[in-house]
C-alpha cells in the first residue's frame, strides 16, 4: 500500500477489519458447513438468552428519539449556527428512503404479509379473513417507527458530534463525552469502530442476498433464466461492480441520481397498483392498517412469545430489530453525512416520520394489491410467497395489466435499490476505516465494495436466507450495547451545551483520530 494511502486510512481499524473479513470469506468458501454450524450456534445462543433485549432495546430507542425531538434541544443545529442544508428536502428524503429501506422493502412488501396471513403470530389461526389485519399490522410494525428510531439514534449522534463539535465521522466519536480526547485514540474507540464495520458488513450482506435472490427470480419469471445459486452469485458479482462504480462517483453524482430514480420507480409502482388495481380496497387497507398498527404498537413492542415459544419471534421481530441495528452504523452514518445544516427537531421528525409514511403507502399498495387477488381473485400468492418469498412480487404482477413490462421494471427497480443500499454502505465503510474522512479515497471504496459482495455471496452459499438472518442477529447484539452508550453520551453533551459548557478550542491536527477540526469539551 502506498505511503499516501497508508497515511489516510486508520491502520488498526482498517487492517484488523480487512483481515477478519477476508478470513470470514475464505472460511465460508473452504469450509462452508463449519461456518454454517458456528453461525447457527451463535444465533441460537443469542435468541435463547437475549431475544428479549432486542425488544426492549428497539422500544427504548423509539421513546428516546421522540423525547429528544420535542425537548428543549430540538432547535440545536447539526452544524454551525449559520450552516444551511446541503441537499434539497426532496433529494434528502429520496436518499433517506433509498439507503434506509430500499431492497428489503421491495423484497418483503408482499412476501411478509402473506407469510403472516398463513402463519400469524400470537396464536391466531392462519388463513382467516380477520388474519389479514393481523398480517398487515405486523408488517407495518416491522417496517414502521422502530427501525427508523434505531437509525435516528446513530445518525443524530454522528451528525451532532461530526458537524457541530468538529469530531471525525466515526462511531467512536459519539462516545467522546464518555471516553474523552485521549480515549478516542485508545483501544476501546478502535474496537467500537471495528464493531461498526462488521455490523455494517453483515447487515448489508443480508440486504444484498435478498436483492440478488429477488433479481434472480425476476429474470427467471420474465425471461426463463435459471434461478439456481449459480445465477444468484453471478447477479451479486454484476451488481457489486455496478454499486462500486456508483460509490466511486460519490454522493453528489451516482448515489444522488440513483436515489432519485429509486423514488421515481417506487412512486410509479404505487400508482400502478393504486390506479390499475383495487383502488378503494387499497385506500381502505391503508387506513385500517394504520389504525390497527397504532392500536397495537405497545403490545407488539413487548410481546415475547413467553408461553407458546413457537420460534416465530426469532424468525421475524428479533431478526428485524437485529437487522436494523446492524444497518444502523451505515444508515446512521449516511443520513448524518447528508443532514448537515438541519436542526435536531427537523432531523428527527423528518427521518422518523417521512420515510415511515412512505413505507406505509408502499406496503398498502403492494400488500393490498396482493391481498385483493388472494381474497377475491384467483389466489395462489400466499402459497407462492411461503414457498419462495422472492417470487411474491412477480406472481402478484402476473395478475395485473402488462405483467411482462412491469416485471421487467420491477427487476430494474430492485437492482437500483440494491445498488443504492450497497453503495451507501460502501461509502460509509470507507469513512469508518479512514479516520472519518467524508470523501474516502477510491481504492478504499472499491475494496469494501468487493468485500460487501463477497460476504453476501458466502452467506447465500452456506445457507441462503437463514444464514443471512442469523448473521444479522449475531452481528447486531454487541452494537446494540454501543447504541445505549451512544444515547447516554448524546444526552450528556446536549445538557452540557444547553447549560453553556460548549466545546471550545482547536485540537492540533491528528490529535483525535487525525481530524484537524476536532474540538475539546470545556470543563
Amino acid at each position: 500500500m502506498s505511503k499516501k494511502i497508508s497515511s489516510i486510512i486508520d491502520p488498526p481499524v482498517f487492517y484488523i477489519s480487512a483481515v477478519i473479513a477476508l478470513a470470514f470469506i475464505l472460511w465460508g468458501w473452504v469450509a462452508s458447513e463449519s461456518m454454517s454450524n458456528a453461525v447457527n450456534a451463535i444465533n441460537g445462543f443469542l435468541l435463547s438468552n437475549f431475544g428479549w433485549s432486542y425488544l426492549l432495546g428497539a422500544t427504548f430507542f423509539l421513546v428516546f428519539v421522540i423525547v429528544i425531538a420535542f425537548s428543549k434541544y430540538g432547535d440545536i443545529k447539526l452544524g454551525k449556527d449559520d450552516d444551511k442544508p446541503e441537499f434539497s428536502t426532496t433529494t434528502w428524503f429520496a436518499m433517506l428512503f433509498s439507503a434506509g429501506m430500499g431492497i428489503g422493502l421491495v423484497f418483503w412488501s408482499i412476501a411478509e404479509p402473506m407469510w403472516h396471513y398463513v402463519d400469524p403470530p400470537m396464536g391466531f389461526e392462519g388463513g382467516a379473513i380477520d388474519t389479514v389485519m393481523i398480517a398487515s399490522r405486523t408488517t407495518f410494525f416491522h417496517w414502521g417507527l422502530h427501525p427508523w428510531a434505531i437509525f435516528v439514534v446513530v445518525g443524530l449522534a454522528l451528525a451532532y458530534f461530526q458537524f457541530r463539535k468538529g469530531l471525525p465521522a466515526l462511531v467512536s466519536s459519539t462516545l467522546y463525552p464518555i471516553l474523552g480526547e485521549e480515549g478516542l485514540k485508545g483501544p476501546i474507540a478502535k474496537s467500537v469502530d471495528i464493531l461498526a464495520v462488521f455490523a455494517t458488513l453483515f447487515g448489508v450482506a443480508t440486504s444484498l442476498g435478498l436483492g440478488a435472490s429477488q433479481i434472480t427470480q425476476g429474470l427467471s419469471h420474465v425471461y426463463g433464466i435459471s434461478d439456481g445459486i449459480a445465477t444468484t452469485l453471478v447477479v451479486i458479482a454484476i451488481i457489486t461492480v455496478l454499486f462500486t462504480i456508483s460509490t466511486v462517483t460519490g454522493i453528489h453524482r451516482g448515489i444522488k441520481y440513483l436515489s432519485n430514480i429509486n423514488i421515481t420507480l417506487a412512486i410509479l409502482f404505487i400508482l400502478f397498483f393504486t390506479i390499475l388495481g383495487p383502488t378503494r380496497f387499497i385506500f381502505n387497507f391503508f387506513t385500517e392498517s394504520i389504525g390497527v398498527y397504532f392500536q397495537n404498537i405497545i403490545h407488539m413492542s413487548f410481546w415475547a412469545d413467553t408461553v407458546n415459544q413457537t420460534g416465530w419471534l426469532g424468525w421475524w421481530t428479533v431478526f428485524y430489530w437485529a437487522w436494523w441495528i446492524a444497518w444502523a452504523p451505515f444508515v446512521g452514518g449516511f443520513i448524518a453525512r447528508i443532514s448537515k445544516g438541519r436542526t435536531i427537531r427537523e432531523f428527527l421528525l423528518g427521518v422518523l416520520f417521512a420515510p415511515v409514511l412512505m413505507s406505509f403507502f408502499w406496503l398498502s399498495a403492494f400488500g393490498g394489491a396482493a391481498f385483493w387477488v388472494e381474497l377475491f381473485g384467483a389466489g395462489g400468492i400466499a402459497d407462492s410467497a411461503t414457498a419462495n418469498a422472492a417470487t411474491a412480487l412477480f406472481v402478484t404482477l402476473s395478475h395485473y395489466p402488462i405483467p411482462a413490462i412491469m416485471s421487467t421494471l420491477a427487476t430494474i427497480m430492485i437492482a437500483t435499490f440494491f445498488i443504492t443500499s450497497a453503495d451507501s454502505a460502501t461509502y460509509v465503510l470507507g469513512m469508518l476505516t479512514s479516520k472519518g474522512d467524508l470523501e474516502p479515497i477510491v481504492p478504499l471504496r472499491i475494496f469494501w465494495g468487493t468485500v460487501n459482495g463477497a460476504i453476501a455471496a458466502v452467506l447465500l452459499y452456506i445457507g441462503g436466507l437463514g444464514a443471512l438472518q442469523t448473521a444479522s442477529i449475531a452481528s447486531a447484539f454487541p452494537f446494540m450495547i454501543v447504541m445505549f452508550a451512544m444515547s447516554y453520551a448524546l444526552v450528556k453533551a446536549l445538557r452540557q451545551e444547553f447549560a453553556g459548557n460548549v466545546y471550545v478550542g482547536e485540537v492540533k491536527a491528528g490529535n483525535v483520530s487525525g481530524n484537524t477540526n476536532a474540538t475539546t469539551l470545556s470543563k
